[in-house]
């Protein structure tokens, strides 16, 4: 089955990050396919690569860097959540004359055609959210 993820919560608002973090593993881990996951609206802070996490909590950061990293899952932050937020890539902080890369680089920005072909081409959309 390929699953693809919406997820629409901050990483320190509840545990819907972490829980969405954890599901796509477990997804993978039982031999589906993960083809996407998409940040939309709060959920683009996910990727935001200045965020420091209590050493007594999970960090939902470093588990979608592994996850990226480890099985090549495809991480999009919405580029208009993005921006409004203050997460930049390299390209986006030249284009708007910033001084700081504040995205992480296991994250991409993309526009709504990709959660669009993620729902087209995957058996289940589950989100993650408010």
């Amino acid at each position: 089955m390929i699953y693809s993820l919406l997820v629409t919560a901050a990483p320190a608002s509840g545990h819907a990050s972490l829980t969405a973090a954890r599901f796509a593993r477990a997804v993978i881990g039982r031999g589906h396919q993960l083809r996407r996951v998409f940040f939309l609206d709060d959920g683009a802070l996910n990727g935001l690569s200045s965020a420091v996490t209590p050493q007594d909590e999970s960090s939902p950061l470093e588990l979608w860097a592994s996850l990226a990293g480890e099985h090549s899952v495809e991480l999009v932050l919405c580029i208009s959540s993005a921006l409004k937020r203050g997460l930049l890539d390299a390209a986006e902080s030249r284009r708007y004359e910033r001084d700081a890369v504040t995205m992480h680089p296991a994250f991409e920005l993309g526009g709504l055609g990709l959660l669009v072909d993620a729902i087209a081409h995957s058996d289940r959309l589950l989100s993650f959210g408010p």
